[in-house]
């Protein structure tokens, strides 16, 4: 059975496609990330207290690697169905980039199902978040720089160096890896007995507030559905297509680290993913030549849906067979 938190995503869709009024305040939308950030760091970084450093070095070079060869995987096949350069390098960053919702909720069916899973796993969705922006920025550059003549090409080169200190300080400081990175932290430093005070706030609610958040977000999905007509059946091949190709490089990235059944499944989870957080803001400021609707559109219209309902469980399936 598809986990109850999912039935709110749905739940949001329906309420925008039968034009409701239904809304949540933006102040609130803000409060839920940033809880939910935070609350990801917290139990990753209580347990992460717990883990010899040696242990965790090779998942996070993994993380690392991982992030970087998405983009330059799919680049190219962007390429073959027609996309230009900037409209290929965002959209590759933003599924070499990761989606920490996803990543909860894969957290949430996996608890629910009785599979365990690495606890310190959050750590590898802190690690994986800037890296697929960073290769998305180099294929930029690479592209615009092979397609630059004249003055036309320069106007492609991207922002002015004064905006690229800008870009990395976004990406290094920005709101979803500076709240992932520093709930890792205090939850590493405080440990279990330190963090207790607020489990009643941080730990115990956070499914519910996930349900909350998931509405939200089935209202802007719900928005972007119609959009898909707009681009065709490439960007169909792209949000439902790439998910599924791109589970089994994590589910392989894995079973190579010697992971769990439940950490096959969340690596799993974690490269099928799109950003559409930290990734539509960097790829702002670095390829303003993109289309964002393309990208927003693909990873929360298409993606982020397909993985919900389909594609955790299909992830878990693989992962219980792939660590038989």
């Amino acid at each position: 059975m598809i986990d109850v938190v999912v039935f709110f995503f749905l739940l949001g869709i329906v309420a925008r496609l039968v034009k409701s009024d239904l809304r949540l305040p933006e102040a609130l939308y803000e409060t839920l990330s940033i809880y939910l950030l935070l609350a990801i760091g917290l139990k990753g970084g209580i347990e992460l207290s717990r883990q010899p450093l040696a242990v965790l070095a090779p998942q996070v070079g993994a993380c690392l690697a991982l992030g970087l060869a998405i983009p330059f995987a799919l680049y190219p096949l962007m390429r073959l169905a027609r996309l230009s350069s900037p409209d290929a390098a965002s959209l590759a960053a933003h599924y070499g980039s990761v989606s920490v919702v996803t990543f909860a909720v894969a957290t949430t069916a996996l608890t629910r199902a009785g599979i365990p899973y690495e606890p310190h796993a959050a750590l590898w969705v802190a690690v994986m978040e800037a890296p697929g922006l960073v290769a998305g920025i180099l294929l930029a550059r690479m592209g615009a720089a092979r397609e630059a003549a004249g003055a036309a090409g320069r106007e492609m080169r991207g922002p002015p160096r004064s905006s690229r200190g800008a870009l990395v300080h976004d990406v290094l400081f920005g709101k979803s890896v500076l709240l992932l990175v520093g709930g890792l932290a205090i939850g590493a430093v405080a440990g279990e007995a330190g963090v207790q005070p607020i489990r009643a706030v941080f730990i115990d609610p956070f499914k519910g507030v996930l349900a909350l958040f998931l509405l939200e977000l089935g209202l802007v999905a719900g928005a972007r559905l119609f959009e898909v007509r707009r681009f065709g059946p490439v960007l169909l091949l792209i949000g439902l297509g790439a998910p599924p190709l791109l589970a089994l490089l994590g589910a392989a990235t894995g079973v190579a680290l010697g992971l769990s059944t439940g950490g096959v499944a969340l690596m799993a989870t974690l490269a099928a993913s799109a950003s559409y957080i930290a990734a539509p803001t960097a790829m702002r400021i670095a390829v303003p030549q993109a289309n964002p609707a393309l990208s927003i559109t693909a990873a929360l219209g298409l993606t982020f849906p397909f993985n919900l309902v389909v594609g955790i469980p299909l992830y878990i399936e693989l992962a219980r067979r792939w660590t038989a």
